[in-house]
């Protein structure tokens, strides 16, 4: 039983750890995203103030340029954590079943070892 309960510990803990990955990748999803959208307003502040919106023109702001660049950097980042998301809830949706497992195979042999004690108590 002794090794049961270390196995049931431990499957907590991985489902624990799962959980906070799932957690971090969200956070720095949302992240991504809250700042991209800042560098949006950025970049439509300095293409109102320089009054050129079109990128290919040869006076376009080169902060917005630039600005533009880490916002596509930030956007393709946040799509790269959201597969790797979707990786680490299927891990974790994994490790809560095998952890589910565990405590109904612990519950069960507790249910045989409780009705052996009965059995025997009316034995005797």
């Amino acid at each position: 039983m002794k090794s049961r309960d270390t196995m049931i510990r431990l499957k907590r803990f991985q489902v624990d750890e799962r959980r906070r990955q799932v957690g971090q990748i969200e956070a720095m999803v949302a992240e991504f995203m809250r700042i991209a959208a800042d560098l949006d307003r950025e970049i439509e502040v300095e293409e109102q103030r320089a009054g050129i919106g079109d990128v290919n023109h040869f006076a376009y702001p080169t902060y917005a340029r630039a600005a533009a660049q880490r916002r596509d950097n930030l956007l393709r980042s946040a799509e790269e954590l959201k597969v790797q998301l979707a990786e680490a809830q299927a891990a974790m949706e994994d490790a809560q079943a095998d952890l589910e497992k565990a405590e109904a195979l612990d519950a069960r042999d507790q249910r045989t070892e409780a009705g052996r004690e009965t059995t025997s108590r009316r034995a005797s």
